[in-house]
């Protein structure tokens, strides 16, 4: 029986702004290279088959060509540009992939995401549509209500991450339709055509550089690796 196809879809649409930096941050230098390599090469490393798309701005891709150049940059991915929203963006990647397929959609700027995490995404995806992964709050939470705030129970809630992998037709159906305010993450989009979205455990190093102080974080992350 053949395999399903494997895509991702790698969204690098940020700027510098929070991290007060001249560069967009998915090619701000981390433990020898920019970012977005170190996270195209997880999924590769994840599967060499796997087919590869990068969705940046329109103005970054001369950027990102010149930077595959300077580092020698060889692993095999196309590039298509982004929207003027992440929702834009993503519906611009899924136009590069045709046909049924397990499509997982990834943030560039998630370069510690670890290859377990994206096959037990895969997998999860395969059996049920739609996986997302997720970690556990280490903090104590609170709502803000009309009167202040309250406490709430912290185990009933989840920290959203990426990879989040979908069968490639209920992806395309999601992104179909308008986009709409309350649309954080893919998982919300295809959530609000009615699929049902299956939790994996996700890891605290998969952390999402925004701001200076994840840098530091990723070069001591970058530094412990094998």
């Amino acid at each position: 029986m053949a395999q399903t196809p494997e895509y991702a879809i790698i969204v690098a649409g940020g700027s510098g702004s929070r991290m007060q930096h001249d560069l967009p941050k998915q090619f701000i230098e981390v433990a020898g290279k920019p970012i977005l390599m170190h996270t195209i090469e997880r999924f590769y490393m994840y599967n060499p088959q796997i087919r590869l798309v990068v969705v940046l701005p329109q103005e970054q891709l001369n950027t990102w060509r010149g930077l595959c150049k300077k580092y020698d940059f060889k692993t095999f991915h196309m590039t298509v540009p982004g929207g003027a929203t992440r929702f834009g963006s993503v519906k611009n990647g899924l136009g590069a992939i045709h046909g049924e397929a397990l499509v997982a959609v990834h943030d560039g700027v998630r370069p510690f995401v670890e290859v377990e995490t994206i096959k037990a995404s895969f997998e999860a995806a395969a059996k049920y549509g739609c996986a997302v992964v997720a970690v556990s709050l280490k903090d104590s939470i609170r709502e803000l209500t009309e009167e202040g705030s309250c406490a709430v129970p912290r185990t009933k809630y989840k920290l959203v991450q990426t990879p989040q992998v979908f069968q490639a037709s209920i992806l395309r159906k999601a992104y179909e339709q308008p986009e709409q305010e309350q649309f954080t993450d893919d998982a919300s989009v295809v959530e609000s055509i009615g699929e049902r979205i299956t939790l994996v455990e996700g890891s605290y190093r998969n952390i999402k550089i925004t701001t200076p102080e994840d840098l530091i974080l990723a070069e001591a992350f970058a530094g412990a690796q094998p």
